[in-house]
């Protein structure tokens, strides 16, 4: 069996060594004090204070690493360096003496400095929490002054200004005590008068018209658009619809034509037939037409007015030998009046008696009247055996041409109807005519009715070979 007792005073001394290890590693441990990255140590007592403090200030600071420390002798005391924040509600006054409440937000913390370290340890260790009414009474007197030099509208478009003259003006004060601000933001503007929202009324007035002459402008636009859109839908369909009709019409025509080819040409073979018999009929018709002109219509005429020029030759060759039988028996008349006034006279002075040449005288004169009648008779007599040749010859004629002589006498005394017809208005010394030329046409027309209304009485008394009865012409109507 093996003997131990020789290795009992090592397991003795490395005992005894163990234990005073684990001794000092838990008194080290204990006694070792590590700063966290977010907060300073203050460690006070038997110590000296760091090169970087101030004087008078006789504690070390120990940041970002450890240090030793003598219980009893020495004490410890964390100091956070984390941010913070402070609302702010300040009710301000503008240079306005408009009433304004502004309301904001302070981001602090204390210095990483040692002497920052050192102004918040001697006013905030084991104090922090009272570091926010601090910051707060700080900021809320620098921002009462700033606002009450500025106005409103200033503080409207330059929050950033009034933060940072803020802050430049706090920066002392916060240096003092140890804090570092980070960020001051103004959040809000209460208005309790309203002056903002007046302002804001014009502007939002203009936006607001503006916004509607935009959004107008955007719907006039879109409608042109939608409008042009539809009208180049409606070309096209109009343009489809016209080429499937017009595709459908010639189809149509194609077989119409086609289905008509045979009677067309028919019914043009027929027209060409008919064309050609109506042409021949034509001509068939001017050539009788032709032949009764020179057969029948023109002899006609000629003998009618051969007759007519001989009957008008003899009538005036009758009237005018009467004429001179007439003149010539009055002339003998008066050549033997006077013959015989002049016997008488010469008797008369002869005689030398009154009784006798007055006598002598009633019996020259009786005869002279008696010769003056008996021309006359004569003259009659042998205008009678005229007119009675100018009537047979005129009833000659009308046994032949009674057409033709009827429309030569018509024209012949035509001027005396229409004066007579017109003969009423000889006597009216003034008269209206209502409707303007219309009346004067309605005038002339009903005296040319009258004759027209005359004309076959006329025409009738002549082929009867009586005179026609005049009957008083009537006035038209005006």
């Amino acid at each position: 069996m093996p003997d131990f007792s020789a290795f009992i005073p090592v397991l003795v001394i490395l005992a005894v060594a163990l234990v005073v290890v684990v001794v000092i590693w838990v008194a080290t441990k204990l006694m070792w004090k590590v700063a966290e990255p977010n907060e300073a140590l203050i460690i006070s007592g038997l110590t000296r204070g760091t090169l970087d403090t101030r004087e008078g200030m006789d504690f070390k600071i120990v940041t970002g690493k450890g240090a030793l420390v003598l219980p009893g002798l020495q004490t410890v005391r964390p100091l956070s360096l984390t941010l913070n924040e402070t609302e702010l509600k300040v009710n301000c006054v503008t240079s306005q003496g408009i009433q304004v409440i502004v309301e904001g937000v302070v981001i602090y913390k204390i210095g990483d400095a040692p002497p920052f370290i050192a102004n918040a340890a001697r006013r905030f260790l084991g104090q922090q929490p009272k570091m926010e009414s601090q910051v707060y009474n700080v900021f809320e007197g620098h921002l009462r002054s700033i606002i009450g030099s500025m106005t409103m509208e200033e503080i409207i478009r330059e929050r950033d200004k009034l933060a940072s003259q803020v802050r430049g003006a706090s920066g002392i004060e916060m240096e003092k005590l140890g804090l570092v601000v980070d960020s001051l933001q103004i959040k809000d503007l209460q208005d309790p008068t309203g002056y903002i929202q007046n302002i804001a009324k014009p502007h939002i007035a203009q936006v607001k018209m503006e916004a509607r002459i935009a959004e107008a402008t955007r719907n006039r636009e879109a409608a042109e658009k939608e409008a042009e859109a539809e009208a180049l839908i409606a070309d096209a369909q109009s343009v489809s619809s016209i080429r499937q009709s017009m595709a459908l019409a010639n189809a149509e025509k194609a077989k119409a034509n086609a289905a008509q080819a045979g009677p067309l040409a028919d019914a043009t073979a027929r027209q060409q037939v008919v064309v050609q018999e109506t042409e021949v009929a034509k001509l068939e018709a001017d050539r009788e037409e032709q032949k009764l002109q020179t057969t029948v219509r023109k002899p006609a005429d000629a003998k009618a007015y051969a007759k007519r020029t001989d009957a008008e030759g003899q009538k005036s060759a009758d009237i005018s030998a009467a004429e001179a039988l007439a003149r010539r028996t009055e002339l003998e008349a008066q050549a033997n009046a006077r013959r015989t006034e002049l016997t008488a006279q010469a008797n008369a002075t002869a005689a030398s008696a009154a009784a006798g040449a007055t006598r002598v005288t009633g019996e020259a004169e009786a005869a002279a009247t008696k010769a003056r009648g008996d021309a006359a008779a004569s003259a009659i007599k042998a205008k009678a055996l005229a007119e009675a040749d100018g009537i047979k010859a005129r009833a000659e004629a009308l046994g032949t041409n009674q057409e033709a002589v009827i429309s030569q006498q018509l024209a012949e005394n035509m001027p005396a109807i229409i004066a007579a017809a017109a003969e009423p208005f000889a006597h009216v010394g003034q008269f209206t005519v209502l409707n303007g030329g219309e009346g004067i046409n309605r005038m002339v027309g009903g005296i040319l009715a009258q004759v027209g209304d005359y004309l076959p009485a006329l025409r009738s008394a002549l082929r009867n070979g009586k005179e026609p009865t005049k009957q008083p012409p009537r006035a038209p109507d005006a």
